[in-house]
């Protein structure tokens, strides 16, 4: 084989090396960009589902507190209702009180 010949198969040989290594760099980088990338596309994720579950709380206990409202004003409905029936019934009760306290 002569010089020459040898000299090129050296020189293709250096330079697919250094494709190689340029091309394991380049690989590299994409598997980093990639993987910074997914790492910011979950970041995005639980931020949002984070905003979601805030909103459904801040939902739900809006909707807790009308409830809690309406249920205390049935309530106290049912109190003055039966405070009033049991005004009405008073006179009696205290008729019937004295009645049995006299007749001792």
């Amino acid at each position: 084989m002569s010089l020459e010949a040898m000299k090129k198969i050296t020189e293709a040989e250096q330079d697919t090396q250094s494709r190689r290594a340029g091309a394991a760099v380049e690989a590299k980088k994409l598997v980093s960009d990639a993987e910074k990338a997914g790492r910011a596309l979950v970041e995005q994720a639980r931020a949002q589902a984070e905003a979601q579950a805030k909103e459904a709380m801040a939902q739900a206990e809006s909707r807790a507190a009308r409830r809690t409202e309406e249920i205390l004003a049935e309530k106290r409905s049912d109190c003055d209702a039966l405070r009033s029936a049991a005004r009405e019934r008073l006179p009696a009760a205290v008729e019937l009180i004295v009645g049995r306290v006299v007749s001792i």
